[in-house]
């Protein structure tokens, strides 16, 4: 196992966030550029489904659901996932599932390919998520075995914010240029190719991989404490969830938007910008030497995302929508840096990367609900209903988060409490 003790030179280097002393931090390129074509796939999947669906049975509804399908599976299924990664170490948990994803990824595009019931396109889309490899979080796990006590923390999690932005930009474009310009099922087939090479790429750096606890006589050493029991981890699934809200109920009402105005081909140029607000902050986070509290930052960044969305509603133009959606972009940066961030205080560290699935999930599932309410939204009240979806979901996961804002502050170091007998391990007293 690689050695993560530092010398007197490399703790100065750290002394100070800043994207240059992350990406030299020891170990820190063999995961991540694998990990950058591992979860590229993640941001192609929903759209190559639609696209592919709705080519063979001619019906957006259809592809929709097909689509939705698969992100309910992959939040209710991701947990776990990352539970068993905690447990049985990355690479055991990530060979098998991008195997299984691939394999369940080819079998969706044959079964539509060959005009099946719609019942057996939804029972191929239920492994097709439930195996999606959660890279994502692992990467940040990694990131915390690296960087274990370092100011530079916060500088990677805004690093790892930037980057997940970065592939929903170029994997919805991949897709959409795959199967417009090649075959309507080409998306999804390159999407089952990348999940499966880039995965075992990933999951070849055994080297950074966090550790697995072991008894003396090397089996995995019995956990009974999952990181949905930590207080502080509820509270963020909360806030997470209103995260999601933003992302689908933004999606369906640009395009609802784009096209009430007669200009369905500036969605794109739309949600562009709202992506552009959200990795610029998320850029400049992570180049910012905080000396706020993170519990504290998380409300304030929280408060301005629900302030910001609440106006999405008003908007009658193009150009105010657009500046409005920078705006929230720009807000939703901070508060998702800053839940990650959080991770590291209140989860030990054979548990983190189980609450980044929590956390991750939590963002697929409020966007899976989100796109469903605010579609009906659209359809049944008036044009820009559906921005009514973020205001909602921002403002009661606010109200969550001030009224349980508490459970955020992380337990003292060293303070454990060994939970039943033989070889477990112990549990942070929060």
């Amino acid at each position: 196992m690689a050695s993560t003790v530092t010398t007197s030179k490399d703790s100065a280097a750290t002394s100070r966030p800043g994207y240059g002393r992350l990406l030299r931090t020891r170990g820190a390129w063999t995961f991540l550029l694998p990990g950058f074509a591992a979860r590229q796939p993640f941001a192609m999947l929903t759209l190559s489904i639609v696209l592919l669906v709705q080519h063979t049975t001619g019906s957006y509804g259809a592809a929709g659901a097909v689509a939705a399908v698969t992100g309910v599976s992959m939040a209710l299924f991701a947990p776990y996932t990352g539970r068993l990664a905690d447990r049985h170490g990355q690479r055991a948990v990530l060979v098998p599932g991008v195997l299984v994803h691939a394999a369940a990824g080819l079998a969706l595009t044959a079964l539509a390919l060959n005009d099946a019931p719609l019942w057996a396109l939804f029972a191929a889309a239920v492994p097709t998520g439930a195996s999606v490899p959660q890279v994502g979080p692992m990467v940040r796990a990694r990131w915390g075995v690296r960087l274990k006590g370092s100011p530079l923390m916060a500088t990677a999690a805004a690093f790892e914010s930037v980057t997940d932005e970065f592939t929903f930009v170029v994997g919805p474009l991949l897709a959409t240029a795959l199967c417009t310009t090649v075959d309507p099922s080409a998306g999804l087939v390159t999407e089952a190719a990348l999940t499966l090479v880039g995965g075992l790429l990933f999951a070849a750096q055994k080297g950074t991989q966090p550790p697995v606890a072991t008894t003396a006589d090397g089996h995995p050493r019995v956990r009974h404490a999952s990181a949905l029991r930590v207080p502080g981890v509820r509270v963020l699934i909360v806030t997470f969830l209103g995260i999601g809200s933003v992302f689908g109920g933004m999606q369906v009402s640009l395009a609802a938007f784009s096209e009430s105005i007669g200009e369905p081909g500036l969605n794109g140029v739309l949600y562009g910008v709202f992506a552009a607000g959200n990795m610029l902050a998320g850029l400049a986070c992570g180049a910012i030497a905080w000396k706020v509290a993170p519990q504290r930052r998380l409300v304030v960044a929280y408060a301005a995302l629900a302030l910001a969305a609440s106006a999405l509603w008003t908007a009658d133009s193009a150009l105010l929508l657009g500046a409005l959606g920078l705006l929230v972009g720009m807000c939703i940066a901070p508060a998702l840096i800053t839940g990650y961030t959080l991770v590291e205080s209140l989860v030990p560290a054979g548990a983190r990367t189980e609450a980044f699935t929590w956390l991750t999930g939590a963002v697929a599932l409020g966007q899976a609900a989100a796109v469903t309410v605010a579609g009906q939204f659209e359809d049944r009240l008036w044009d820009g209903a559906g921005f009514l979806v973020p205001m909602g979901g921002t403002l009661l996961a606010l109200a969550t988060l001030l009224a349980l804002r508490s459970r955020l502050a992380g337990a003292p170091r060293g303070r454990t409490v060994a939970r039943g007998m033989g070889h477990r391990e112990p549990v942070a007293v929060d």
